[in-house]
């Protein structure tokens, strides 16, 4: 069936569910969802349950959009009228891929109004849909210019929109029913993740890493299989740390022009480090692998999906994302393939604790035969502490280096580990368990709390309750300072009071890290203190195995003789009880597990050990293999 024949089908079943007075007048498909268009907006808003029923009966996602939007700036002026002025309004951000109108505000319940009255008034005056959340603690600077470089693009969107959603909803053709999955980085190693599902009507790459500490570390991305590039119906990213995004803006360099899909959180934070990245590349060396233009490009096709809904992203293919509880908007990210073929869940990095920031990781999910699972800290000793033994480590050594006039350097990537220890640290100083000093906060760590405070959707429930409730917001603690030039890092290595220095890059390949290190390391009063994963090849695993000398550059090199800490307890990743543990309670059990993203003694160890103990058929795949799942 033609796309249009289609869509007159899909109108004339509206139709006819549709009340009399309710008038559709176009419906189209717009990336993964099917837009209703209507003059009565406020009557489809009326009819609670209809869009749900819609939804359920045509099984697809539905949004109703008015014909005619308000025009922004008069849409604005409307919405400050309606709304009282004590709300607080702090932005409005008007989405035409939606029809709604994000409305940010200090006291949203005024926005809302009695019974939501003040809600429908806003509809009835701009056609837009309200949508109200609170202003954030912390503005993020990458927030607001997504905003405007994707208000900017809007016209671009919408026929990339229509293009996208009629090739999602095209016709299968082919009578032939598989299911395969190619390996492209990844296996028996830590970073660039990348992995092709294809079937024999789509192809779909989930994450596009590079590799920490290494030049080459890209993904296989020059196998057959996945060229064109353009060939591929979509990039499913499952979180924003480096090794599993940092090359999807690169894809478009060389072809691509589909959708990338990640949560709206993945989206912000992974955009910030993918920019930050081509910084610390080109300071390193002359050759980046993409400019600015390709993450502007990346923006311009992503798709933002929340927790648990149901997407087509392929003509037989469904996306749901779970909660992963690795950083913040990580993501599981679950495939349904065909007409219940097969069901296939990519873990990405997960964690199945409950930490400072987030819950742990879903384990149920409606179907599942194969997992895909991280084996960071997979091997047979790969026990971490509990978080209240790691922190009280971690205050033993901030005693013990300020108690000598020391200075102590924690690097830690910008995103997780660093909100992590910033928590620790304040809850810390607070309860008087450590001397109250500043603590200093270099590179991306700033921006990237502030992408935090503006989801906090994402984080644990007693956080939010601590920051918008109870009024007492941790990042916004007076022992924390930014760090933003170099003549302050000088002044602060320079200075002789003790403090903590929080920067990056967490594995010191780069980053402001390397100057604290080049001005502290030589004195032994100082102290290094790892709290995340050091990867093989990095600055930062090589001062964990003890070398004494550092290269710096081409002539120069630091002498490492400040004392070394390693306080495990703080990683985003599962250890391998929780590895385990997850595996005996996933709901319902799979058929098949790939144990990925860890070194070969872990993944193999890992491997082994869940089918000894499980009887799941399991594999510690290598890069470049393909597996036929069905």
């Amino acid at each position: 069936m033609l796309i249009e024949d289609r869509l007159k089908d899909l109108k004339a079943k509206i139709d006819a569910k549709v009340p009399a007075g309710i008038k559709v007048s176009e419906v189209e498909f717009e990336g993964p969802e099917l837009v209703i268009y209507t003059d009565d907006p406020k009557k489809f808003a009326d009819e609670a349950d209809l869009i749900k029923i819609l939804a359920r009966e045509l099984r697809k996602r539905i949004v109703v959009r008015p014909n005619i939007l308000e025009d922004p700036e008069i849409a604005a002026d409307k919405v400050n009228n309606v709304v009282p002025e004590d709300a607080g309004i702090t932005d409005l951000f008007f989405d035409p891929d939606t029809g709604e109108v994000l409305i940010e505000a200090e006291k949203p319940g005024v926005v809302i109004g009695k019974n939501g009255t003040t809600l429908r008034d806003i509809t009835k005056e701009i056609g837009w849909t309200p949508k109200v959340v609170r202003t954030p603690p912390i503005e993020s600077s990458t927030v607001k210019q997504t905003r405007q470089y994707l208000r900017a693009v809007k016209d671009e969107r919408k026929e990339f929109l229509r293009t996208i959603g009629r090739r999602i909803h095209r016709d299968i053709t082919s009578k032939d029913k598989w299911l395969r999955v190619t390996t492209l980085g990844c296996c028996r190693e830590v970073g660039r993740a990348a992995f092709l599902m294809s079937t024999p009507e789509s192809k779909i790459l989930i994450d596009c890493g590079e590799k920490p500490g290494n030049n080459d570390g890209y993904p296989y991305l020059y196998v057959p299989e996945i060229y064109p590039l353009n060939s591929l119906d979509a990039v499913v990213i499952t979180h924003a740390h480096l090794d599993h995004c940092a090359l999807v803006p690169l894809l478009y360099k060389y072809g691509y022009e589909g959708p990338v899909y990640s949560t709206p959180a993945t989206r912000d934070l992974s955009v910030m480090l993918q920019l930050d990245y081509l910084d610390v590349v080109a300071n390193e060396t002359s050759k980046v692998p993409y400019s600015s233009k390709e993450v502007q490009q990346y923006l311009k096709h992503s798709i933002t999906l929340n927790y648990g809904s149901v997407t087509d992203i392929a003509p037989d293919v469904k996306l749901t994302y779970h909660n992963a509880g690795h950083i913040l908007g990580s993501a599981i990210a679950h495939f349904h393939v065909g007409d219940g073929l097969y069901n296939i869940a990519f873990t990405g990095d997960f964690n199945y604790a409950k930490s400072r920031l987030f819950g742990p990781a879903t384990s149920q999910f409606p179907r599942l035969e194969a997992v895909f699972m991280e084996s960071t800290y997979g091997g047979s000793n790969d026990m971490q502490p509990s978080r209240k033994d790691a922190e009280e480590k971690l205050y033993e050594a901030v005693n013990d280096t300020v108690n000598r006039g020391g200075k102590i350097i924690i690097p830690a990537f910008a995103v997780g580990r660093s909100q992590e220890v910033m928590l620790a640290l304040e809850e810390g100083m607070r309860l008087e368990k450590i001397p109250k000093v500043k603590v200093y906060l270099d590179g991306m760590i700033k921006e990237a709390t502030a992408i935090h405070t503006t989801y906090p959707e994402y984080l644990n429930p007693d956080l939010r309750k601590l920051i918008f409730q109870d009024g007492m917001n941790p990042f916004l603690a007076d022992c924390f300072e930014q760090v933003d030039s170099s003549s302050k890092r000088g002044d602060i290595i320079g200075s002789g009071d003790p403090c903590v220095i929080i920067t990056t890059s967490g594995m010191l390949n780069g980053g402001p890290v390397m100057e604290y290190l080049y001005g502290l390391a030589q004195d032994e009063k100082n102290m290094l203190i790892f709290v995340g994963y050091q990867a093989d090849g990095t600055t930062g695993r090589r001062i964990q195995k003890g070398w004494k000398e550092i290269p710096l550059g081409r002539r120069e090199t630091i002498n490492i003789n400040l004392e070394i800490k390693t306080v495990d307890g703080f990683s985003g990743h599962s250890d391998r009880k929780q590895l385990m543990a997850y595996v005996n309670h996933l709901n319902p059990r799979p058929e098949k597990i790939f144990t990925i993203h860890g070194d070969e003694k872990s993944a193999i160890d890992l491997a082994s050990s869940i089918y000894k103990r499980y009887k799941i058929e399991t594999h510690a795949p290598r890069n470049l293999e393909t597996y036929r799942m069905v």
